[in-house]
């Protein structure tokens, strides 16, 4: 248990460094739930029974900036519109709360944004369906404010595998590695969360600019396809990347892997996608888990992935992307995103400094999308927008 001094010294510390957060999937609940109905589901008031995010609770957590998905299904057969009608959800949700929440595109508006005292309100799009094979359509999410895209979601891309589906191409196409340069010319942040790690390998091989994970873990602490190997850790410095580690217990406890993969087979029985979080899908994940108790992660289980990351990776290579509103379960003391606080206590007890922290919460998350900004404004002195097509680069592509 933590102590009550550390977790004072947690909160201040979070007043001057707030938490960026690398991936929050309100958006998709949103949906979800209300269908972006924001009167049903008004975060300017607390939802905890519905959600994990809300405005207030963001505060209590010590949220600075949030990287909101604008995640959509790989399986909807229109992911381009529903990517766009989740960006249209962000907008409206800081359109809603001007004095809480700020549009940010760059470094530099994260940082206006801690200033006013508002949370800088980011876009992250979640796989790579979200572009359709187009590198128009990347150049247009970019447009509309998206700064990373992660390369795939649980399933393949046509030019990049995926942590979780048979291989198909061997990690990225000669396609895929043009995504990469487009993105590093555009200021995109490459995510490499959800990908394979030959993906990850072949990504970090074809990027001129660092690279995030947004929400992953350490394989080595708990061997789950989604979580990051020590070989890519390891070359994370030389890349200037950061790995945002994710609080979703089937990913940083090794026992809830096993009982996640019965749930998510219970799930299917009932002909729900395992990833249904609709109350009709609570009601039977919560009948499973009354008849199959559920492993529980605590704040301790996450500490130890981010004890491990800082060893292979180093501290100026760390930072958080909870999937808060993402996951059915979250961790006891990180069940919302309240909880921060508990979290950055646990490491000062385990003797990180304050030093430490601020690198961890804010200051990494900075740095890395700036150093992208950089990156990109070399590289559109010297070239200007690829029109290459997937037929054109991969042979065989239908």
């Amino acid at each position: 248990m933590t102590s009550p001094a550390s977790l004072d010294t947690a909160r201040a510390l979070l007043c001057d460094f707030p938490v960026v957060d690398g991936h929050n999937d309100l958006p998709w609940a949103l949906r979800e739930q209300v269908r972006y109905d924001l009167d049903a589901r008004d975060i300017a008031v607390r939802q905890d029974a519905h959600l994990h995010t809300d405005i207030p609770r963001l505060r209590e957590g010590g949220v600075g900036a949030q990287y909101w998905s604008v995640y959509v299904r790989a399986d909807l057969p229109d992911a381009v519109p529903a990517t766009l009608e989740q960006i249209d959800c962000v907008r409206q949700l800081i359109e809603r709360h001007p004095g809480e929440l700020r549009a940010a595109l760059t470094a530099a508006d994260m940082e206006a944004a801690r200033r006013e005292g508002r949370i800088a309100s980011l876009m992250g799009a979640e796989g790579g369906h979200s572009i359709a094979n187009s590198l128009g359509t990347l150049r247009s999410l970019h447009a509309l404010g998206v700064r990373y895209l992660t390369l795939t979601h649980n399933d393949n891309v046509d030019w990049a595998d995926s942590a979780t589906d048979e291989p198909r191409v061997g990690g990225l196409s000669a396609f895929g590695r043009q995504v990469v340069r487009e993105m590093n010319r555009l200021g995109m942040l490459v995510d490499l969360s959800h990908v394979a790690a030959t993906t990850m390998r072949d990504a970090l091989d074809a990027t001129s600019a660092p690279v995030i994970f947004s929400h992953s873990s350490a394989r080595a602490v708990c061997d789950h396809p989604r979580n990051i190997p020590d070989d890519v850790l390891e070359r994370l410095p030389a890349n200037g990347g950061v790995a945002m580690v994710t609080f979703v217990p089937k990913f940083v406890l090794q026992a809830a892997v096993d009982w996640t993969a019965a749930a998510d087979d219970n799930m299917r029985a009932h002909g729900l996608h395992h990833l249904d979080t609709s109350p009709e899908a609570m009601k039977i994940h919560r009948a499973f888990e009354e008849r199959n108790p559920r492993p529980v992660a605590t704040v301790s289980t996450v500490a130890d992935h981010l004890d491990h990351m800082r060893a292979v990776a180093g501290i100026d290579h760390l930072g958080i992307g909870g999937d808060y509103d993402g996951t059915a379960f979250t961790p006891d003391g990180l069940d919302d995103v309240s909880g921060y606080p508990n979290l950055l206590a646990e490491l000062l007890d385990r003797g990180w400094s304050r030093a430490d922290l601020a690198k961890l919460t804010w200051q990494n998350a900075v740095r890395v999308l700036g150093a992208a900004e950089d990156v990109a404004r070399d590289l559109q002195a010297t070239r200007g927008p690829s029109n290459a097509t997937i037929e054109s680069l991969d042979t065989g592509t239908a």
